[in-house]
This record gives structure tokens, C-alpha cells and sequence, in this order.
């Protein structure tokens, strides 16, 4: 190769490795400015049970994922479980049948309500589905929720 070929070489990859690090940067800084609608605003898109949410993700988790991930859900339940941490409370619904679970994720500006729930509680709760999977070592389903509010 000689030195001309190769010093036009260098210089196209160098162009296309800054225009690849400028969309990165752009794609990055869009990830981390994402504003999403206020949840308990939104109108839900579903409302159903926590046991008939651990069923469909049950019969069939492809279907199931397609049908309600990123999608505003409202479930009721019986609370079997909270996990708090410093600034986020998990809230768990379980199927005592097959062990299989959902759970909401609050966030800090939601504490406060949050607080008054208590295991055993009957709940209606909201937010936005990021999906279910399957654990091999739990043996068991579950399904997660984020941006979460009291219904």
C-alpha cells in the first residue's frame, strides 16, 4: 500500500469514527433526557388481576411481552411483599400457587402514599409494564413495573 492509499484510508476511518462517536453521543443524551407523562395521569391501556397477568405471562411469554410491555397497566392484587431501599419501595403481588410474582418499583416522590400500604393490603396499582421472564432457578414467572403509582 502506498503512503498516499493509505493516508486517505486513515483519514476515512477517522471521519467515520467521529460521525459514529457524534450519534452515540446524541443517542446517549436522548436515552438520558427521555421525559415521560406523568403515570397516574395516563390512562391504562389494561386492567386485570395480578393472578390473570401471571397467567397470560404463563400460557405464553412471547404473546404476553408483545401485549404489555411499555404499556400503561392498572392490576389489583394483595400485596404479599415490600422491599424498600434508599430512594425506591418494591411492591409484590404473588401467585401462592406457582410462586410466580409481580413487582412495581416506586420511586422517591411516591413514598409517602407508598408507606401506607402494608402486606396483606388490597391494592389497585399502575404503571408502566417493562415485561415478564421466565427463572429456571426460581421456577417461577415474573413481571416487572416501572414509574409506578397508586391507583
Amino acid at each position: 500500500m502506498n503512503a498516499g492509499v493509505k493516508k486517505n484510508w486513515i483519514k476515512r476511518t477517522l471521519i467515520i469514527a467521529g460521525i459514529l462517536l457524534l450519534a452515540g453521543i446524541g443517542f446517549i443524551r436522548y436515552l438520558f433526557s427521555q421525559k415521560y407523562e406523568d403515570t397516574a395521569t395516563v390512562k391504562a391501556e389494561y386492567s386485570l388481576t395480578a393472578v390473570q397477568l401471571i397467567q397470560e405471562f404463563k400460557t405464553n411469554l412471547a404473546v404476553a411481552n408483545r401485549r404489555y410491555t411499555e404499556k400503561i397497566v392498572t392490576v389489583t392484587g394483595r400485596v404479599s411483599e415490600i422491599e424498600s431501599a434508599d430512594t425506591t419501595v418494591n411492591i409484590k403481588m404473588t401467585d401462592t400457587t406457582s410462586g410466580s410474582y409481580v413487582i412495581f418499583t416506586f420511586q422517591s416522590q411516591e413514598m409517602k402514599m407508598v408507606k401506607q400500604i402494608k402486606e396483606g393490603d388490597s391494592v389497585s396499582l399502575k404503571g408502566s409494564c417493562s415485561g415478564g421472564e421466565y427463572s429456571n432457578i426460581l421456577d417461577a414467572h415474573f413481571i416487572n413495573f416501572k414509574r409506578c403509582t397508586i391507583n
